[in-house]
């Protein structure tokens, strides 16, 4: 039998994505504008809430919260910029890791 699925089981909480926005200085506006994939402002703001997003969704937020970082970096920052994964920016993504330090906390 199928277990029942329930809303307080899609919710996982404010996500790590929600703190790294805030610390780029990042919009949901921001990613939207800058995907080339069709990202809705609905979508980024229940992936910083923590709505469950499937995979596909997690990948599509975390390639704009990339490029919209990248665009603001000087070239010599870029050299040190470390791309950010879907497993970074959401607890419930597998290979999620609450110890995880963000290498690019000095840029």
């Amino acid at each position: 039998m199928d277990e029942l699925v329930t809303d307080s089981d899609r919710n996982h909480g404010t996500q790590p994505l929600d703190e790294l926005m805030t610390r780029w200085g990042l919009t949901n506006h921001d990613l939207v504008s800058i995907s080339t994939e069709q990202l809705t402002h609905k979508q980024v703001q229940k992936a910083r809430t923590g709505r469950q997003l499937t995979l596909k969704l997690m990948q599509k937020v975390c390639r704009a919260l990339n490029v919209a970082i990248w665009v603001r970096l000087s070239a010599a920052q870029k050299e040190d910029y470390f791309e950010y994964m879907h497993k970074h920016l959401f607890t419930y993504a597998k290979g999620y890791d609450p110890h995880w330090q963000d290498p690019n906390l000095n840029l």
